[in-house]
């Protein structure tokens, strides 16, 4: 059985997306990442939705989580919703950006982790979500 979530990295002007699922072999395979401006979350859910028929939105719970899941819970009654800790996912998330984009030129040069990439990162804060729940 394939199980897929989406996963919301909130923030105050910005939203990380990503649409993760697992099979039954464990493997994770990320299907769709974005940052979209806040106020677009829920469009950027229902393109989602017609990527995969999807049951559940797992969602940072960082200080900005408390009035998107009240706005997922009104306009997306169908869907449940987890609220989960952060911790450390920006980190992560820029190791994993270096994954996903290798670095080249002087970059290959100074070691990643004295890095900040030169794009952000909330994409990857959600697939970090994601795979934190598909994986427990």
């Amino acid at each position: 059985m394939i199980r897929t979530v989406l996963a919301i990295d909130p923030g105050s002007s910005k939203c990380g997306m990503a649409l993760v699922s697992r099979d039954e072999g464990s493997d994770v395979k990320i299907l769709w990442r974005a940052i979209t401006p806040r106020d677009q979350v829920l469009q950027a859910i229902d393109t989602a939705l017609k990527l995969v028929d999807f049951k559940t939105v797992v969602i940072g719970g960082g200080t900005t989580s408390r009035d998107l899941v009240g706005s997922i819970r009104d306009a997306c009654p169908g869907l449940g919703l987890l609220v989960i800790d952060e911790k450390d996912t920006t980190l992560q998330a820029r190791e994993r950006y270096w994954e996903h984009m290798p670095r080249s030129g002087w970059r290959r040069l100074v070691p990643a982790s004295l890095q900040v990439p030169p794009e952000p990162v909330d994409d990857f804060v959600a697939v970090i979500l994601a795979e934190r729940v598909l994986l427990s």
